[in-house]
């Protein structure tokens, strides 16, 4: 069966860093791109970053500079790595795997910025 794992989420103050591991079973990473959203309550899920077969990478313009996405195809992982975190960036983060014909969608894990 399909599975994304999301992890690495936790509570962290504001100016603080956290990196958020995506672990793929059931299909082959590099054939995907893989992306980021984030949904909080209240407010529209949001596409965070993507990163295509080739390595070519998107930001939403909240996060550029901030943030992170990489692959690592050997361990069937993505990776968001996010730093100088702001409350505004509190939201359940959710990893997903898409090609033309496929969509998987992992849980989420929560990220809380907050003093």
């Amino acid at each position: 069966q399909v599975q994304l794992v999301e992890s690495g989420g936790g509570w962290v103050q504001p100016g603080g860093s956290l990196r958020l591991p995506c672990a793929a079973s059931g299909i082959i990473l590099s054939r995907y791109t893989m992306n980021w959203y984030r949904q909080a309550p209240g407010k529209q899920r949001e596409l965070v970053a993507r990163i295509g077969r080739t390595g070519n990478t998107y930001y939403t313009g909240a996060v550029k500079g901030r943030c992170t996405i990489s692959r690592d195809n050997a361990k069937n992982t993505v990776f968001l790595q996010m730093n100088s975190l702001k409350p505004e960036d509190t939201a359940v983060y959710l990893c997903t795997a898409q090609s033309l014909a496929e969509n998987y969608w992992g849980q989420g894990t929560q990220v809380t910025v907050s003093s």
